[in-house]
């Protein structure tokens, strides 16, 4: 906020003049004024009364004196105790007014050429099933922060690695060879992320019945389930295909070529997309090699059956596989050459990872081993780790039981939009084509709003009617606020009134005015805060706190029907800036906001 950057620099030069003491920027505490003050900004004196040799009411009293005399900011003062309660002048709040609608990406930052490149990994699904309500919150936090770091003046580089091969792929490709008949997207009329989905499961069924089978014959559960004929099957493909068995991988890429073609129409759908995509087919190699360097120089050692490991006990840990005996790799080996690859691709200053928190440990220990094989990010790599996320009542479940699809997930979100939207009157006058692209936009608010409010860290109960309301904490309350504030703005065009670029500092302003225009100027500081936290959540909160203030403002002042035509302009740029803020705080949550509703 420019007011505060001024202020701060008044102070530091207040203690100068009257104390003799230089003091450093951070020293200089300001904030918002409790409610029950009067002001507009509050300084923490205390600091300084080491320097002042006085009482804080006293030093408060000599500070607040210079600043009114010396900064054109300071309207008034008033102490309380230590704290220096600082009232702004209208001229100020009027100039800063100016400030943010002359900007329309007001409190972002543009990356330059130097700015440091940070890569943000999400979604990483498997392709042996469809995306879940798992994949979603992980797809909306890494698109809502990649979004937030490129608004904090990052070179952001969005990625995807996507699990293509290993034992559960196998599983989905043995069951399609043995009960498919041929089967296709095309002939089933599935999607082929769904069809692959459904031979996993089959794949499942039948392998349990297997297993059961040799229980009753006196096998242990452990014995059975690694004697089990399907199993063994599935592990001699996954050989086969590490061999490049031609027969195989013709199999592999025909099927996967079908889940990636479902999975592009659900990241359409989401909204979200990749500037990179990796496949761990590709990354199992590299990682390989990696391994086997890390070897050559004493990194990792090698046991008697043959399999590679790392010692991390020097780094309170345990010992950690990276290749198992017959050669094949773990997921920690992928990882590796994942990185490597990534390393030789970008000029990678920062690297985060959007995994669930079941993954906390193997990030410490990829830390380390990244680390060790001298990848200079490695010791700083940000796991952004996140909580489950569940539904309250058992709806929407797929075909396997137990998991939300993510297709199904979207398409119940935007039907209960539509419906909602028809209760309530809001597509009177509307095309048909209309009402269902609002529906869209607001089913998918709904949907992203209430999974990126929640702190990312907490698991979280999703409850799809909580989420689709026109009041409250929702992401249609602040659509429908920013629908109506330009609603207001057509009218006021349609009534041939002129929104000008500049106000005078003369023109007036209300208490409530001047309270929107401080918490419209905390859009920078939270799109910052929201940077270093790793955070849409503040974001969603900021956006619900600015909407809510707008509301309160619009239900005690009128805008369009008020008399006085300098209050009546002040109020439209303020109502005109409003809706750029949360348009713009929206975006950084991939979240559209709809010109009418």
């Amino acid at each position: 906020m420019k007011i505060e950057e001024e202020i701060c620099a008044s102070v530091i030069s207040a203690v100068k003049q009257l104390y003799g003491q230089d003091v450093p920027a951070k020293m200089v505490s300001l904030q918002k004024t409790k409610r029950e003050f009067e002001g507009n900004l509050t300084l923490v004196v205390f600091p300084f009364t080491k320097m002042s040799h006085k009482k804080p009411e006293e030093t408060a009293e000599e500070i607040g004196k210079y600043l009114v005399e010396n900064d054109k900011n300071i309207a008034a003062f008033n102490v309380i105790k230590g704290f220096l309660n600082l009232s702004i002048s209208s001229a100020a709040w009027i100039d800063l007014l100016n400030t943010i609608n002359a900007d329309e990406k007001y409190g972002e930052m543009s990356a330059t050429e130097d700015s440091p490149l940070v890569m943000i990994e999400y979604s990483s699904p498997n392709t042996n099933k469809p995306l879940h309500l798992g994949h979603v919150r992980n797809n909306l936090l890494g698109w809502s922060l990649s979004q937030i770091m490129a608004a904090n003046g990052n070179k952001v580089v969005k990625t995807n690695i996507v699990n293509d091969r290993g034992i559960h792929i196998c599983k989905s490709m043995l069951a399609w060879q043995k009960w498919g008949n041929g089967e296709t997207p095309e002939t089933s009329g599935k999607k082929g992320d769904h069809l692959i989905g459904d031979y996993y499961v089959a794949f499942d069924k039948h392998y349990k019945e297997e297993v059961s089978a040799l229980i009753s014959q006196g096998m242990t559960q452990e014995e059975a389930e690694k004697e089990a004929p399907l199993i063994k099957e599935a592990h001699e493909m996954l050989v086969k295909w590490e061999n490049n068995d031609t027969e195989v991988r013709d199999l592999w890429n025909k099927m996967n070529s079908w889940v990636y073609t479902g999975f592009d129409e659900t990241y359409k759908a989401m909204g979200v997309g990749f500037d990179k995509i990796y496949y761990e087919s590709d990354t199992y190699l590299v990682g390989k090699s990696k391994v086997e360097e890390g070897l050559e120089k004493n990194l990792f050692f090698r046991k008697e059956d043959g399999s590679v490991w790392a010692d991390l006990t020097n780094d309170g840990l345990d010992q950690k596989l990276l290749l198992r005996s017959d050669g094949t790799s773990v997921y920690m080996t992928q990882d590796i050459g994942t990185a490597n690859l990534r390393f030789l691709d970008f000029p990678i200053n920062k690297m985060i990872y959007v995994v669930g928190n079941e993954q906390n440990y193997h990030f410490q220990v990829l830390s380390i081993l990244l680390d060790r094989l001298g990848f200079e990010w490695g010791k700083d790599l940000v796991h952004f780790s996140y909580g489950m996320v569940e539904l309250p009542n058992g709806k929407m479940k797929s075909r396997e039981g137990t998991v939300v699809d993510a297709d199904e997930l979207i398409a119940e979100m935007v039907k209960t939009a539509r419906e909602t939207s028809d209760e309530l009157g809001k597509f009177n006058d509307m095309s048909e084509e209309e009402k269902q692209e609002i529906a869209r936009v607001v089913g998918l608010g709904a949907l992203k709003y209430f999974i990126l409010k929640v702190d990312a860290r907490k698991n979280m109960l999703f409850n799809p009617e909580e989420s689709i309301d026109f009041n409250g904490n929702t992401g249609p309350f602040i659509q429908y606020t920013y629908a109506r504030i330009r609603s207001i703005m057509r009218k006021a065009a349609a009534e041939n009134i002129a929104i000008p670029e500049t106000l005078d500092e003369t023109m007036p302003l209300s208490e409530k005015e001047i309270e929107l225009i401080q918490q419209m100027s905390d859009f920078a500081g939270a799109v910052r805060q929201a940077g270093s936290d790793y955070s849409p959540s503040g974001i969603a909160n900021y956006c619900y706190e600015l909407t809510k203030a707008f509301n309160q403002f619009y239900h005690d002042f009128s805008i369009l029907h008020e008399e006085d035509v300098n209050k009546k302009l002040v109020r439209l740029v303020i109502a005109k800036n409003v809706s750029k803020i949360i348009r713009e705080g929206m975006a950084l949550l991939g979240i559209e906001v709809p010109e009418r509703m």
